[in-house]
């Protein structure tokens, strides 16, 4: 039997292998998600996610100079309040931690590229994404107060605005604040696609921020749903998002694809908590090589057709990416 077309030729060596990789990813699409707490002098390991740590804002800058290190250049931030209210009003307070977190970082490491994660459940009593009527989330409050969270943030000094509460509108609210008070130039990377997942378990432990009552389904989108996550995309570009985002990552590849596909956005992915903390737990078991799956999942998530990876692992992938395992 003759055969001109041989695909295997392509696969004969790793130095072949890699110039003609059909994906290419680089630890510059690497964002790290980091947690900061209130208080002093604290470095806090996070016991549902093993190797992740809470820091006080006079220490966060170890954790910086260590991704530094590791050529990740982007972080984002999510704050742990000491004062909790029913309105969250510690997220927009000038000297809140996420606020000192951010001022921290720029003044010693000005190059780290700062984003903030804009939502109320980690600064309400009762862990809602927003201000309550009752026992629902009032829409177009919340509206307010997320525009003056994000404002503040980049009154401090953050280079982008990530609002991950899936309020109807917010993406307007926020570009409106910030253009109002000059910040023309400070893009919204939006949590576009966010899904009521049970992956996000081990997130809620470590922000504090699960809800004193109910879920979060009547805000979060229903996995079932394949094309509202194309409607909630397409109303963020109308309003004036920068960057898509979906989350969660692995299990929802088939949304991310057709995001991508459809948008002439940059598209971002966030590999979640639970994601994470499964490939800890497996690979701490010995059942499965956890650092052969976590590159395999990220280049799973970049395959699909996100240009940004969110992750825990975000280290690890810049070291793996920049000795050709990946990319």
């Amino acid at each position: 039997m003759e055969m001109t077309i041989r695909p295997r030729r392509l696969r004969s060596c790793d130095n072949l292998r890699r110039m003609v990789r059909e994906t290419r990813v680089s630890p510059d699409s690497l964002i790290y998600p980091l947690f900061l707490i209130e208080g002093e002098n604290i470095k806090e390991p996070i016991e549902s996610l093993d190797g992740q740590y809470r820091y006080s804002p006079d220490r966060v800058c170890e954790e910086i100079e260590s991704c530094l290190a590791a050529g990740v250049k982007r972080v984002l931030l999510f704050g742990i309040p000491k004062h909790k209210d029913a309105v969250g009003s510690s997220a927009w307070d000038p000297n809140g931690v996420v606020q000192q977190g951010i001022r921290a970082i720029k003044a010693k490491y000005p190059e780290m590229y700062v984003i903030t994660d804009v939502c109320m459940c980690e600064y309400t009593d009762h862990g809602h994404c927003g201000i309550l009527c009752g026992h629902n989330v009032d829409n177009d409050k919340t509206l307010e107060v997320l525009a003056k969270t994000a404002l503040s943030h980049v009154q401090a000094g953050a280079d982008i605005e990530a609002p991950s509460d899936m309020m109807d509108g917010r993406i307007a609210a926020i570009r409106d604040i910030l253009d109002d008070n000059g910040f023309v130039n400070v893009p919204i990377m939006s949590y576009s696609a966010k899904y009521a997942s049970a992956f996000y378990g081990p997130f809620r432990d470590a922000a504090g921020s699960a809800p004193a009552f109910g879920d979060r389904r009547g805000y979060q989108m229903d996995p079932h749903n394949r094309k509202e996550a194309m409607k909630e995309c397409a109303l963020d570009v109308e309003e004036g998002a920068d960057i898509l985002m979906v989350k969660p990552a692995l299990s929802y590849l088939d949304i991310i694809r057709e995001c991508s596909d459809a948008f002439d956005l940059p598209m971002a992915a966030y590999s979640v908590s639970g994601e994470y903390a499964m490939i800890k737990a497996a690979g701490k078991l010995g059942l499965i090589d956890e650092h052969r799956v976590m590159c395999e999942s990220a280049l799973s998530i970049y395959r699909a057709g996100a240009d940004i990876l969110i992750t825990y692992f975000a280290k690890e992938l810049a070291q793996a990416m920049r000795e050709g395992e990946l990319g």
